[in-house]
């Protein structure tokens, strides 16, 4: 069972920094998989046969029909059905599979070379049950988008609730279904901006339950403080982060550590560890089939029974429980 997202009418400060998000080069393109299949791909390495002069890409796939699974480098597998959203939201190095084993061949063999004069339609696959994906890519030079500031894990998957977001996504399949798709090289309005409110509404949903969302959390990205500050915490949330260390590492005070903190995102650094590590746990444990022990030891807790009166309350159940309502 999804649940419903926090009110985003409570986050005018997430809501207006999604509405100046700036992205171009959008495309579709569609992909039908059958069981077994297996493929890598990295789209940051194309980036700028895609769109010139971008050095790199954000990629997602719509998965129109049957059930896969996305793993970064860290080999975790994050599982996707019908419906859901996979996120590469840096272009990063990336395999998905299915259900089934099968060897791994780069998605660079199942294209046609760059430029292409049509949309392409990549086969691919055991002949098995089938699994189709719509998948799209676009470019931006936002911070949210920054490598180097690490918002997002670099690969994870979007669950919808049915609503206005899910019926952009459908609208999507649909679109990219017809024939007469345009290409990369297309000027077509159309072709672009449904990928840009795809990716928006599925940040916006994923984002709504981040840490201080209603607090200028998009915007301290920009802030020299907090901003590689929070580089640090979403680069090694496991770390034993105290004050001291990260104020170090940021080569201010602790004291100014700590107000631009509650200045920026109402709330402590420590504050703000605590609930990005809970954050992580949430999307760990739904889509993945990681036990608590490891998603614990994964976000920051030596023990089990530590990590779980932190996700209790956090959540007010159980990790266990919660993802059994899940």
């Amino acid at each position: 069972m999804t649940e419903e997202p926090p009110d985003l009418a409570a986050t005018p400060l997430l809501e207006h920094a999604l509405e100046q998000l700036r992205l171009e080069g959008a495309i579709f393109f569609r992909t039908e998989l059958t069981e077994p299949f297996e493929f890598e791909s990295s789209l940051s390495a194309i980036a700028d046969q895609l769109h010139p002069g971008a050095t790199r890409a954000i990629q997602f796939h719509i998965v129109a029909r049957g059930t896969c699974w996305v793993a970064g480098d860290d080999g975790e597998r994050h599982w996707a059905e019908s419906g859901d959203v996979i996120v590469l939201p840096y272009g990063d190095h990336h395999v998905i599979g299915g259900a089934s084993p099968a060897s791994c061949v780069p998605m660079i063999d199942l294209v046609a070379p760059l430029p292409w004069s049509d949309l392409p339609l990549i086969r691919h696959g055991g002949g098995g049950a089938p699994v189709d994906l719509v998948c799209g890519y676009l470019v931006s030079d936002d911070p949210l988008f920054d490598p180097a500031l690490r918002v997002f894990p670099s690969a994870f998957v979007v669950r919808l609730p049915i609503g206005a977001a899910s019926g952009w996504v459908q609208a999507s399949v649909a679109y990219a279904a017809t024939e007469n798709v345009p290409s990369n090289v297309s000027a077509s309005r159309t072709s672009t901006r449904l990928p840009e409110l795809v990716l928006i509404e599925v940040l916006r949903h994923h984002l709504a339950s981040a840490p201080a969302a209603d607090h200028g959390w998009l915007a301290a990205l920009h802030d020299p403080v907090v901003a590689p500050a929070l580089a640090l915490l979403h680069g090694d949330p496991a770390r034993r982060w105290t004050v001291a260390d990260l104020a170090a590492e940021v080569a201010v005070s602790r004291s100014v550590l700590d107000e631009r903190f509650r200045q920026v995102l109402a709330r402590s650094p420590i504050r703000y560890l605590t609930e990005w590590r809970m954050h992580l746990a949430e999307e760990l444990l739904d889509t993945t089939e990681l036990g608590v022990v490891p998603i614990a030891r994964r976000v920051g807790y030596e023990s089990e029974e530590a990590f779980s009166r932190a996700f209790k309350r956090a959540h007010g159940d159980s990790p266990g429980r919660w993802r059994a309502r899940r």
